[in-house]
């Protein structure tokens, strides 16, 4: 019966061992499903539909070949459709019917220009044909020959390849998925097999012992006739202790180590947590609640709303490339290179200081521009073109450099976000609160009347109250308290009052700058307004023979105007940008000034 039983268990364990080592090798499923598609034809661009990407669960690894340069990013679907515009592209999206990669090919949409012709408009001729470097893109990859990536692209992102626009786009794509091929039961039949060999084996030995016991000689036996003696067999010599090489014992106990060292083998094999079944209670994800109030009532009403313009992570890279580019501009003075990252008055500000310190390297220059870390991020909800944002930089670790606010602008799908206005913080600055980077806010249309006042009337009232202080007629809707630009220009004014000689007389100006007022939505209905102002002073001779100059001082002025003295008088323009929160219609509060930037723009003789 033991020797069955032994007999029994050997064979299960036999079953359930070669079952368990077959779950993992000839039972196993593989470990990706893949799709290729080829693209036909030699267009410049590729788009990975999100269909397609979406065609298995789990992560994407997206394998390309192609012969030479090979760029690979991915971003927002409608933001990769906006930057390939009318120009032709291959799209490999997913076959309902088939369920393979398919590529179709767009042709390119020609329009007529001013001149009825067909072609390029004049507006798209600087056309920007290489996609590398977009700010459009979450992230970006780049190779020679083949290129291989593993993402996890949610729904709502596409990919886009390409060689560099002008070659065509690698034709050969692959989409591999990896896919779960956990075999949980396949530990449990390793160890179950392992346990009842080891049974087995203690039953055999078991079985052998009681059969070895019950041949042993009996007391008591009845004896029987007595058989004639046989002669006496010789003797066999004596084996000594060193010649005995292996004994039964030792047989038995190598017989004995055989299965337990197959059995330690699949013990340590069945380790691995993907052979064991999981137990484990289902975790609950609790989305942790917003703490900076929503623009809408509801999650539906917020999906029904544009998106922001760019994420956070993108920001993050565009403000650390813009940084770089400052600190190269500013220290060889190249005005091309800074033009590609800066526009308006940011622009017109930055250049008149590399133009004062080419005539005068003592002359310092503007103060730089951080890129790290982001304190706020408040982009435009948009789907199309221009687009603004907003960020505040503060440099950790350089005191010198103050708390700064950027106003960025991106034209068209093709160009790169741009400084437009950047101000440097007031200390007391108080930026209300606003929705969240992942929502953004509406942009608010410069002539707006639900506000105190339209965004594009604010400059103008603030230069008639630095003329007129408190005899403006607007100067009760403005917060005087923490506005220090306005004691700055007091005091200046004031400063070159008192160093001017009686021989000359000197006037001030100020009026709304002709740049566009950039203003974005903060949660109580009120708007984040970003202006430009033009002050100007003249300083004219007053007794007829009498020349009036710079001061001794006065390097940045000498720079730009070339002139010591003159007998017709000189005059000095500066550019201000002003940075203001702006309250709703009908509220108590007041203006506010956030930030500001002045500097000098020109100086000439008059006429």
């Amino acid at each position: 019966m033991r020797f069955a039983l032994a007999i029994a268990a050997f064979v299960l364990a036999a079953v359930m061992i070669v079952l368990g080592i077959a779950q993992r090798t000839i039972l196993l499923e593989p470990a990706f499903s893949s799709l290729t598609a080829t693209v036909t034809g030699e267009p410049q661009y590729v788009v990975v539909d999100p269909a397609a990407l979406a065609a298995s669960a789990g992560s994407q690894t997206i394998d390309v070949r192609g012969a030479g340069d090979i760029f690979m990013a991915y971003g927002r679907s409608e933001d990769v459709s906006a930057w390939i515009g009318n120009d032709a592209y291959a799209t490999v999206g997913l076959s309902e019917e088939t369920g393979e990669l398919s590529a179709t090919t767009t042709a390119a949409v020609v329009e007529e220009n001013e001149t009825g012709i067909a072609g390029i408009t004049a507006a798209e001729e600087p056309t920007i044909v290489n996609p590398a470097g977009s700010d459009l893109w979450l992230e970006e990859f780049t190779s020679i020959d083949s290129l291989t990536s593993t993402l996890a692209l949610p729904e709502g992102i596409s990919v886009i390849i390409a060689s560099d626009g002008i070659e065509p786009a690698p034709t050969s794509i692959r989409l591999s998925w990896a896919s779960d091929n956990s075999t949980p039961w396949a530990g449990p039949l390793l160890a179950g097999g392992a346990l009842l060999l080891l049974s087995g084996l203690v039953l055999y030995l078991l079985a052998l012992l009681h059969l070895r016991r019950s041949r042993r000689p009996r007391r008591n036996v009845p004896r029987g006739p007595r058989l004639p003696r046989l002669p006496r067999a010789p003797r066999p010599k004596a084996i000594k202790a060193s010649q005995i090489t292996t004994s039964r014992r030792g047989i038995a106990r190598r017989v004995a180590i055989i299965p337990m060292i197959v059995v330690s083998g699949l013990a340590l094999s069945g380790c691995s947590a993907e052979l064991w079944p999981d137990f484990s209670p289902a975790t609950t994800v609790t989305a942790t609640p917003t703490p900076t109030p929503q623009a809408t009532d509801s999650v539906e009403a917020a999906a029904e709303l544009p998106p922001p313009a760019v994420t956070v992570a993108q920001l993050e890279n565009i403000m650390s490339e813009i940084s770089v580019l400052t600190a190269d501009a500013d220290a060889n003075l190249n005005s091309e290179t800074l033009a590609t990252r800066f526009t308006g008055p940011a622009l017109e500000q930055r250049l008149a200081n590399y133009k004062i310190r080419a005539v005068d390297p003592a002359v310092a220059p503007l103060l730089a521009l951080p890129g790290a870390p982001l304190t706020f991020t408040l982009p435009q909800q948009t789907n199309s073109w221009p687009r603004v944002v907003m960020t505040v930089v503060q440099d950790a670790n350089d005191s010198t450099i103050p708390t700064t606010a950027v106003m960025l602008k991106q034209e068209s799908a093709r160009s790169n976000y741009q400084v437009e206005y950047l101000f440097a913080l007031e200390q007391s600055a108080h930026v209300p609160k606003v929705a969240p980077a992942v929502v953004g806010a509406p942009a608010i249309a410069p002539d707006n009347k639900l506000l105190l006042l339209p965004p594009n009337e604010i400059s103008a009232a603030y230069a008639d109250i630095l003329l007129n202080g408190e005899a403006s007629a607007l100067y009760p809707l403005f917060e005087s308290e923490g506005d220090n630009f306005r004691i700055q220009v007091a005091d200046l004014n004031a400063a070159k009052i008192a160093a001017l000689p009686t021989t000359a007389s000197i006037e001030f100006a100020a009026a709304a700058g002709n740049d566009e007022a950039v203003a974005l939505a903060t949660n109580d209905s009120g708007s984040i307004v970003a202006v430009s102002m033009t002050e100007t002073e003249t300083v004219k001779p007053v007794d007829e023979g009498a020349t009036v100059g710079p001061d001794a001082d006065a390097a940045a002025t000498k720079a730009l105007s070339g002139i010591t003295t003159t007998a017709k008088g000189f005059q000095n323009t500066y550019r201000d940008q002003l940075l203001f929160y702006v309250p709703t219609a009908g509220s108590s509060d007041k203006i506010v000034l956030l930030g500001f930037a002045q500097g000098l723009i020109s100086s000439a003789e008059l006429p």
